[in-house]
């Protein structure tokens, strides 16, 4: 498969249903957390291994629905290949890493500095124009994650975990960095995906034999560790390739704030958290800082309705 990078800027317009598309992947991440504590006490990289295994059925699922051969998918060429495993299993190793040899509370924390990347690094795109109220409400957002985070509770850094917080400061790049990159590839099918789910699947499998031990689900944890496969680390990067390659990147960087605070809900709805006053304050600051990131993208899907 010969493919040229290609950098798609299409229309605001055109952008409207891609981003709305893109956000789907946000909402699916939102129930990751629910998942992974329903999935009991299986290891991170084995999770991650099971997980993207099945991630890995959905691309073949979509190869075989068009007829397509599975060698002609995987055909890709090698900045393709290597920006997709980089941005897929690089993301969940650094992340592990960070929580291994850091707190989880700060790890999490600077981890999740990765949607305000991507708003900021969205204007070395052609065609993409950064304005403040893209930079505010990105900030904002970030502001109500913390407050998730943190609890409301104040943060230490220790230079005792400074490993543990440089691994979560290259998580952060590295999904940023594989977002806003995925739009130099437009032209590469979002079904390529699955390919990059695939090698990510094999990879943390050795991670696995090399860090743990291998821990087997019962019971209701295979229903979990599935619907992980199909939703959170599985169709949310099918449909968040699609999202920022064609729709409004800056919107999806700040809307992607709005996973843990769904993610919140969510526990506190099956019972495994409580609501508290951080919680309403960190919602305040996460829709407000959408809406006002969002402010281009509104006013162009109501001027095209």
């Amino acid at each position: 498969m010969s493919i040229q990078s290609k950098v798609l800027a299409p229309t605001q317009a055109d952008q409207i249903k891609p981003t709305l598309i893109g956000s789907t992947a946000v909402l699916m991440w939102a129930t990751l957390a629910l998942f992974t504590a329903l999935s009991g006490a299986v290891p991170p990289f084995q999770l991650t291994a099971m997980s993207f295994a099945i991630a890995f059925l959905i691309g073949l699922g979509l190869w075989w629905r068009k007829g397509e051969n599975i060698w002609y998918n995987l055909k890709l060429p090698a900045p393709v290949w290597i920006l997709g495993v980089a941005g897929l299993f690089g993301y969940h190793f650094f992340y592990f890493m960070a929580l291994r040899h850091a707190p989880a509370v700060e790890a999490s924390l600077i981890a999740y500095l990765w949607p305000l990347l991507i708003v900021v690094f969205s204007a070395l795109l052609p065609g993409e124009k950064l304005r403040w109220f893209h930079i505010v409400g990105a900030l904002a957002g970030f502001v109500g994650a913390g407050l998730l985070v943190t609890k409301g509770q104040s943060l230490s850094f220790d230079s005792q975990y400074t490993l543990g917080y440089l691994s979560a400061l290259v998580c952060a790049l590295t999904w940023s960095t594989y977002s806003v990159l995925s739009r130099r590839f437009g032209a590469v099918p979002t079904d390529a995906v699955g390919g990059f789910c695939g090698a990510t699947a094999i990879l943390a499998f050795i991670c696995h034999l090399f860090f743990e031990q291998t821990v087997w689900p019962t019971g209701l944890e295979w229903p979990a560790i599935l619907l992980l496969g199909l939703g959170p680390v599985g169709a949310a990067f099918f449909t968040w390739d699609y999202g920022v390659k064609r729709g409004n990147i800056k919107v999806l960087g700040a809307f992607s704030y709005a996973a843990p605070l769904l993610s919140t809900l969510l526990l506190i709805g099956f019972g495994l958290a409580e609501a508290t006053w951080v919680l309403g304050l960190a919602c305040i600051f996460i829709v407000g800082g959408a809406v006002l990131a969002a402010g281009e993208f509104l006013g162009a899907k109501q001027n095209g309705a």
